[in-house]
């Protein structure tokens, strides 16, 4: 067996869960507001578009939970998760759209024990991973709902001509709490390096910077096409994200445990592409990266172009919003976070060797791994995690190939 290595669960982390469960709440209230805000104006279209991509997203997410609680049910380690196991309450609960929940409720119960209890590092263990499931299910989130949902509302702003300061802060925070949780997918992965090359969270700023700077182009050139040609922002979409499926069935994924479900991962993916980088393969990822970056450049400059046409077609009636002004600004912001993220995977990213991404041990069977270790002044014992997923080791070599 390999030199191992525990994995760590911050004090900082299961604080940032705890937050992390407050403000997927407070979203769901605002979400409640604005369908009936958008009830009480008659925009009976815009609610219809909206409540389509919260009911979409939280079924996308609700299958994606179940299929990982399907995965090891008779493996599950926090006491929340047992009672709802053992009273069969599992199913019914993602039914219901309730199973992110559920997920929080083992995260916390494991933080809270282990930080209180000053438990070994096999609860900490189980806290890494149940932690990881819960960041990429919140990556999903981002993409299926919070992301599509800004640019439904900066095209209602842009077509209303209701573009202020205030409304300009509001969209630019919303711009950071996406690219916050791809950041905070990244600091779940720190717990898969060995101590010696951990990130830090000056690493983590520089990451959340490149993606802010390159989402903020994207997520507004949608939107400003969008304004204008709204018709046509939905078959631009499909077009896209099937073009960005079949590249990622290109690559050959294995995330999921089951074949059949593996197109329901590369559709999650697609999406991701569609507005953001994803790295979901190992090898070659600077090729691939010079390819998704003038793909997405091209295509945002075609949005752009067709918004600017039809912008001095009907001249006037975006008169707030100056072409020869947004486009160069939009150019330059991407520019800049092309080369903040150049600086970052030069100086800020631990490219890694497979094997030194998680513990290396004996696997009881191909599709499932043991991955927390107690470790005394002596030696080192394992203790395996009973039988946990596979897929945040293959994610995490991908993530740091």
């Amino acid at each position: 067996m390999e030199e191992s290595f525990p994995f760590r669960y911050s004090f900082l982390e299961y604080l940032f869960t705890l937050v992390g469960l407050v403000l997927f709440l407070l979203d769901i209230a605002l979400d409640i507001w604005t369908v009936v805000s958008f009830y009480q104006d008659g925009a009976y279209v815009y609610m219809a578009v909206l409540i389509f991509l919260l009911l979409g997203s939280s079924v996308f997410l609700q299958v994606f939970s179940w299929l990982w609680y399907s995965d090891y049910l008779g493996h599950i380690e926090t006491k929340v998760e047992k009672f709802a196991d053992r009273h069969l309450l599992i199913k019914p609960f993602h039914f219901l759209q309730l199973g992110v929940y559920l997920r929080y409720a083992g995260v916390i119960e494991i933080s809270t024990t282990h930080f209180v209890h000053r438990t070994n590092s096999f609860t900490e263990g189980v806290a890494v991973y149940l932690n990881h499931d819960l960041q990429m299910l919140r990556l999903f989130e981002t993409f299926s709902e919070s992301t599509p949902q800004l640019i439904l509302m900066m095209s209602i702003i842009l077509q209303r001509g209701e573009l202020e300061l205030i409304t300009g802060l509001k969209i630019l925070t919303s711009a950071a709490a996406i690219a916050s949780s791809v950041a905070m997918y990244h600091r779940s992965m720190r717990a898969f390096l060995p101590k010696k090359r951990k990130m830090s969270w000056f690493s983590t700023g520089v990451y959340f910077l490149w993606n802010l700077l390159l989402i903020i182009p994207r997520v507004t050139a949608l939107a400003l096409f969008c304004s204008v040609l709204p018709c046509f922002i939905i078959a631009h979409f499909l077009s896209l994200w099937m073009l960005l499926v079949l590249v990622a069935w290109r690559h050959k994924t294995s995330y999921m445990e089951h074949p059949g479900w593996e197109w329901l991962f590369r559709a999650a993916v697609g999406l991701i592409w569609y507005f953001s980088w994803f790295n979901i393969s190992t090898g070659g990822m600077k090729l691939k990266m010079v390819l998704y970056y003038t793909f997405i450049a091209l295509d945002t400059m075609m949005l752009l172009g067709l918004w600017c046409w039809k912008v001095l077609e009907y001249a006037g009636c975006w008169s707030s919003m100056n072409p020869y002004i947004v486009i160069p600004t939009l150019i330059g912001l991407y520019a800049i976070g092309i080369l903040v993220k150049i600086i970052y995977y030069r100086w800020f990213h631990p490219n890694c060797d497979e094997k030194k991404i998680a513990v290396p041990v004996e696997e009881r069977e191909p599709r499932f791994m043991s991955a927390c270790f107690n470790m005394d002044a002596d030696s080192v014992h394992a203790q395996p995690l009973t039988a946990l997923p596979n897929r945040h080791r293959k994610m995490a070599a991908n993530f740091y190939s």
